[in-house]
């Protein structure tokens, strides 16, 4: 049986992403977007409960983020995770991998034990496939990156075949490990509909204190204690609790900095007009076949 962590996160849909909702200092306005569960940790997630699936064990999902991260934390115990924890401060505001691997190594060795890490290969956001080589390094284990494939899991030892340049790698790795996986190693399962009425009114620690706001009759307290009581209070890590050198995070933690932003306005060219006839598709296939785009 193993103990598999996830890290995952939320991210803006960048599909969505107009010169609106950039700021000056070249970092995105996360509020005037859309968030979605960033697809390549959802894999991850598949990966770590086919795992359980075949041998056993808990498996734990974890984010750094604001409190409404809370929402893919659900989508987690929707999907069968076992334990959800949201690690959540203003103070971790501003983070680049750096600080952020930081955050999150801590928070790890806070849960305790494991077998596994899985982490996607980067996040939409950031595109920097740093935070888990970082975060590994942080926890002083070995790492596997591009995961595409896990291939056995025997005797303490993972076989993993990993996706390089023109190829592949068939690496195996004794336990504790993190691995890294790409979007095509798995497709993410659906939600049980068992556990989505189990588990949507599962709440984190600030969704519960917004609940109390204005509300005389509430305490935080024994809100809390009943959540807990019914498996539906989602823990909240905050610095601290993890109790966190202030120095390393946020942006005091974060040497990452914008050197310059560049607005890229695309406009049409030259276009020429093709009529939708055999001749005139003739002609596009030889000019297409002449610019060597075709043939």
């Amino acid at each position: 049986m193993y103990h598999s962590i996830v890290l995952v996160k939320q991210v803006p849909d960048t599909a969505n992403i107009t010169g609106n909702v950039m700021q000056e200092d070249g970092t995105v306005n996360r509020a005037k977007l859309p968030a979605v569960f960033n697809h390549e940790d959802k894999v991850a997630l598949e990966i770590a409960l086919q795992i359980k699936d075949t041998y056993g064990g808990t498996v734990s999902a974890i984010t750094m983020g604001p409190p409404r991260a809370s929402d893919i934390l659900r989508e987690c115990l929707y999907m069968g995770a076992d334990r959800v924890y949201l690690i959540s401060d203003r103070k971790f505001a501003g983070a680049d991998t750096l600080a952020t691997s930081y955050v999150l190594s801590e928070a790890i060795k806070k849960i305790g034990a494991f077998d596994f890490i899985f982490a996607g290969r980067q996040a939409i956001d950031g595109d920097t496939a740093q935070v888990g080589p970082q975060t590994a390094e942080k926890l002083q284990i070995p790492q596997i990156t591009y995961v595409e494939e896990i291939r056995s899991v025997e005797n303490r030892t993972v076989t993993a075949k990993r996706k390089i340049d023109g190829g592949f790698e068939i690496v195996r790795c004794t336990l504790p490990v993190l691995l890294t996986v790409v979007k095509d190693t798995a497709e993410p399962r659906s939600f049980k509909a068992k556990r989505v009425m189990a588990y949507k009114g599962a709440r984190s620690l600030m969704e519960i204190e917004k609940l109390v706001e204005g509300n005389s009759l509430l305490s935080t307290d024994a809100l809390v204690n009943e959540y807990e009581s019914r498996s539906l209070f989602i823990r909240t890590l905050t610095m601290d609790d993890l109790k966190l050198d202030a120095v390393r995070c946020g942006v005091r933690g974060s040497p990452t900095k914008v050197y310059e932003v560049d607005s890229v306005v695309l406009s049409g060219g030259e276009h020429e007009h093709v009529e939708p006839t055999k001749a005139g598709i003739g002609k596009l296939i030889d000019k297409l076949i002449e610019d060597h785009i075709l043939g």
